[in-house]
């Protein structure tokens, strides 16, 4: 039997460690896919994996922003035939057999300096909706491309859900964020409220509740659609996507459940829900 994608049984295995030991949720739940399409998932978060974590430094930017561009090189690179590490082998081999776009590797490098340049505070809308296309709903168009569908329906779930997904993510983390002095809530929400948009301030402020219940519409509108989407698309490549619509919508529940007043306060799906979901969705 050959190996997935066709690949080096070492650029396989080096890949799959990347993934194994990011300590996620990803690396089991991409278990159940075949071994061609779970191998080009774990190359294509491999690489988030790495320019993440290179976006993440604490050191100046002058010194990030040339390992990030050396990535836009790599990428470019891609595109012609070449591969120099492991992880480009693999992801070469992925966007050959999936037709994965340059452009949203490029729109996730982007996405990356975005959140190195400078802390992110309260951004208008149309920044917000940029910095979501970027970190989240370009990972979904390379996704649902590896998942086996790559339609403009397709592409359509990609767009809802990254958006649906990063939101949740963004309501989740308002605490932790403002303790490092970020807040991405929308600049528009925030002046209507009459908020400060100082991260501190905002935490404390009464009114920010009412921001974040509007924010949590946002996202459940972002998930309706993205449902809406999938039921164009094919439906065993929508079995994934239908997986972390359901278990982030689970967090989004449990975060209004828990309440907006309390944003201190970390939630966790349980267990039996997370394995609920996935058996409920044909994961299991």
């Amino acid at each position: 039997m050959s190996n997935p994608l066709g690949a080096e049984r070492a650029d396989l295995d080096a890949v799959e460690a990347i993934v194994r030991n990011a300590g996620t949720s990803f690396y089991r739940g991409m278990r159940i896919l075949p071994p061609d399409r779970r191998m080009a998932m774990y190359a294509i978060y491999a690489f988030c994996r790495i320019v993440d974590d290179i976006a993440d430094d604490p050191a100046p930017f002058h010194t990030v922003l040339p390992r990030l561009n050396e990535w836009r090189a790599r990428v470019v690179g891609l595109y012609a035939g070449h591969a120099g590490s492991a992880v480009e082998r693999v992801l070469l081999r992925a966007i050959q057999t999936y037709d994965l776009r340059q452009r949203d590797f490029e729109a996730v490098i982007d996405g990356m300096q975005m959140d190195a340049e400078t802390a992110i505070v309260a951004p208008d809308l149309e920044t917000l909706d940029l910095y979501c296309d970027r970190v989240a709903a370009a990972v979904g168009r390379l996704s649902v491309r590896a998942f086996g569908d790559a339609s403009m329906d397709a592409d359509r779930v990609a767009w809802s859900l990254g958006r649906a997904l990063q939101l949740t993510n963004i309501l989740r983390d308002v605490a932790e964020d403002a303790a490092r002095q970020r807040l991405y809530l929308p600049r528009e929400y925030l002046v209507e409220a009459e908020i400060p948009l100082e991260p501190q301030k905002a935490l404390l402020h009464r009114a920010l509740p009412a921001v974040c219940a509007r924010l949590a519409r946002d996202a459940h509108a972002h998930f309706a659609a993205a449902h809406m989407a999938m039921e164009d698309c094919i439906p065993q490549a929508m079995k994934p996507a239908r997986v972390m619509a359901a278990s982030y919508a689970a967090i989004l529940d449990k975060l209004e459940a828990r309440g907006w007043d309390r944003l201190q306060m970390p939630v966790k799906v349980p267990k039996w829900r997370r394995l609920w979901i996935a058996i409920r969705h044909g994961m299991l």
